[in-house]
C-alpha cells in the first residue's frame, strides 16, 4: 500500500445491507437533519472503480493508465487511483496542485493540455512536472522560453467524425506540419520525446484507433531521424464507462492491442500511455437529488379528456441540480437521464406525463421530459445511476449547489484487492458459489462479482 487511501476515507462494504438502503438512510438524514438544506449527494462505489482498473489491465496489458483529473476531481477517486499505481493527466494548474497534495509525485504527472498559460507553464516547471504536450509553434515557443527543461510529447490531428465530442478541431497537429514543428523544436534545444492523439469521445470508429497509431509511427520516425529520443506513445482517451456502450471497451481494446503489435511490437522500447476519465469513473457514482418545486400544467387541448372527465395535465418538477452544474452532459453530451423513484409505488397508483427541471430560471434548464411518473411531493427524492463523469466538480454559479457531497464506499473484497493481500484461490476451494480472490494482478477482475452492498456505520453525516 502506498499509502494515499485509508479506511477512514470510505465506508467498508458488508453483505446485508444494500445501495438502497444506503441512500435510504443518507436520503433521510438529509431530509430531517438539515431541514432541507441538502439538495443532491453522490454515493460512490471505490470497488467499482478498482474493477475498472484490472479490467484495464487484463484487456492493455502493454498500455500504462494515466488517469484525467477534470472528469472527476473528487478525493476519494484520486486517492483510490494514486493507490492503484496510475499517472495524473493535468489539465490546469490547479489540477497539479490538487494530485499533488495528496502526494502524487511530479514523474507521474503530464500536464497534458496543448493550450497552456505562461505561468502554468512556469508553475509546472518550479513544481518538477516536466512531460508536456503541444501542438503549435505558439505553444513550442511558451515551454521553450518557460520551461526548457521540458520534455514534450508532439499532438497530433484524427480523423474523429464520428466522435460525439470531437477534439482535432482544436487540438492536434496536421501530419503535414510534424516536420516543421519537431525542426523547431530540435533549433530550439528542447527535446520531443512522444506522440499523442485523442480520439475523441464515443467514437464507434474503431478503424479510427488504428489509423491515428499507423500515423504516430510516422512522427516517431520523423523525430528520431531528427535526433528526437521518442520513446513515449500517448494513445489519448474516449473510452467509453458503461456496459451499454455503442462500442464495447474490449472491442476497442483489442483494436489497439493489434495496431500496437503491427506498429510498436513488445519490445520496441516505447512506453505506451492512455488518459482516461469516464472510463473509471462513471459507473461508480450513484447521485440522489431532490424535488425543490413543482406545478401541474393543464393541458388545454380541446376533444382531449382523462377517463374521469378531467382536463389532462403535465406535472412540472424543479430539482436541486440541473444543466448547468451536474447534469451538463444533457447540453455536451446529449444525455437523457432516467430517474429512479427513491420511495416505492403501488402498480395502482396512476402515472402523470412529467417532466424534470433544474433550479436556474432559464428556458435551457431543462433536465429530462416526457416521462411518465407517479405523484411526486417536494422533498422527495429521485435517484441517477451512472453519473461519475463530469459531474463532480462541475457545477455553475449559475445555480445549484456549488459542492455535492460525495459519500464513499467500497467492498471488502475490492479493499483487500487494493491493499494487495489476497490469498490464493486454492484456499477457498471448498467453498461452493463463492466468489474467491485471487492471488493478484487483473485476475481479480474475476473476482469482484458481488454487487456493492454497504454498512451503516460510520454514514457521513450533512
Amino acid at each position: 500500500m502506498a499509502g494515499y487511501l485509508s479506511e477512514t476515507d470510505f465506508v467498508m462494504v458488508e453483505e446485508g445491507f444494500s445501495t438502497r438502503d444506503l441512500l435510504e438512510e443518507l436520503t433521510l438524514g438529509a431530509s430531517q437533519a438539515t431541514a432541507g438544506d441538502v439538495a443532491a449527494f453522490f454515493v460512490a462505489d471505490l470497488g467499482a472503480v478498482v474493477r475498472k482498473h484490472f479490467c484495464f489491465l487484463k484487456c492493455l496489458p502493454r498500455v500504462r493508465p494515466f488517469y484525467t483529473v477534470k472528469c472527476n476531481s473528487s478525493p476519494g477517486v484520486l486517492k483510490v487511483l494514486a493507490e492503484l499505481g496510475l499517472g495524473f493527466s493535468c489539465a490546469n494548474k490547479a489540477e497539479m496542485e490538487l494530485v499533488q497534495r495528496i502526494g502524487v509525485p511530479a514523474s507521474k504527472i503530464v500536464y497534458a493540455n496543448p493550450c497552456k498559460q505562461i505561468a502554468q507553464i512556469k508553475y509546472a516547471a518550479k513544481h518538477g512536472v516536466r512531460l508536456l504536450s503541444f501542438d503549435n509553434e505558439a505553444e513550442l515557443a511558451k515551454v521553450v522560453k518557460s520551461h526548457p527543461s521540458a520534455k514534450l510529447v508532439l499532438c497530433i490531428a484524427t480523423d474523429e467524425s464520428h466522435s460525439l465530442s470531437p477534439l482535432s478541431f482544436k487540438f492536434g497537429a496536421s501530419l503535414k506540419s510534424c516536420r516543421h514543428l519537431l525542426e523547431n523544436a530540435k533549433r530550439s534545444h528542447v527535446e520531443v520525446v512522444g506522440v499523442s492523439f485523442h480520439i475523441g469521445s464515443g467514437c464507434p470508429d474503431l478503424h479510427a484507433y488504428t489509423q491515428s497509431i499507423a500515423d504516430a509511427r510516422l512522427v516517431f520516425e520523423m523525430g528520431a531521424e531528427l535526433g528526437h529520443g521518442m520513446h513515449i506513445l500517448d494513445l489519448g482517451g474516449g473510452f467509453p464507462g458503461l456496459e451499454g456502450a455503442k462500442v464495447r471497451f474490449e472491442e476497442i481494446a483489442s483494436v489497439i492491442n493489434s495496431a500496437l503489435d503491427l506498429y510498436f511490437p513488445e519490445g520496441c522500447g516505447v512506453d505506451i500511455l492512455a488518459r482516461l476519465g469516464r472510463y473509471y469513473v462513471t459507473s461508480a457514482f450513484t447521485l440522489a437529488v431532490s424535488i425543490i418545486a413543482k406545478k401541474e400544467v393543464l393541458l388545454d387541448q380541446p376533444g382531449r379528456e382523462e377517463e374521469n372527465g378531467s382536463t389532462p395535465k403535465t406535472i412540472v418538477y424543479h430539482l436541486g441540480e440541473g444543466v448547468y452544474g451536474i447534469f451538463n452532459s444533457v447540453l455536451f453530451d446529449n444525455m437523457c437521464p432516467t430517474p429512479i423513484l427513491q420511495k416505492k409505488s403501488s402498480a395502482e397508483q396512476p402515472l402523470y406525463s412529467s417532466s424534470l427541471w433544474g433550479p436556474v430560471a432559464d428556458g435551457r434548464d431543462r433536465v429530462a421530459e416526457g416521462l411518465w411518473l407517479p405523484q411526486l411531493h417536494v422533498g422527495d427524492w429521485l435517484v441517477f445511476e451512472n453519473m461519475g463523469a463530469y459531474t463532480v466538480g462541475m457545477a455553475s454559479p449559475l445555480g445549484g449547489t456549488q459542492t455535492c457531497r460525495v459519500t464513499y464506499a467500497m467492498s471488502r473484497v475490492a479493499w483487500e484487492a487494493l491493499r494487495g493481500q489476497l490469498l490464493p484461490a486454492e484456499q477457498e476451494e471448498d467453498a461452493e458459489g463463492m466468489c474467491k480472490p485471487l492471488s493478484c494482478g487483473w485476475e481479480i477482475t474475476d473476482t469482484l462479482c458481488v454487487g456493492p452492498v454497504f454498512t451503516p456505520a460510520s454514514i457521513m453525516k450533512f
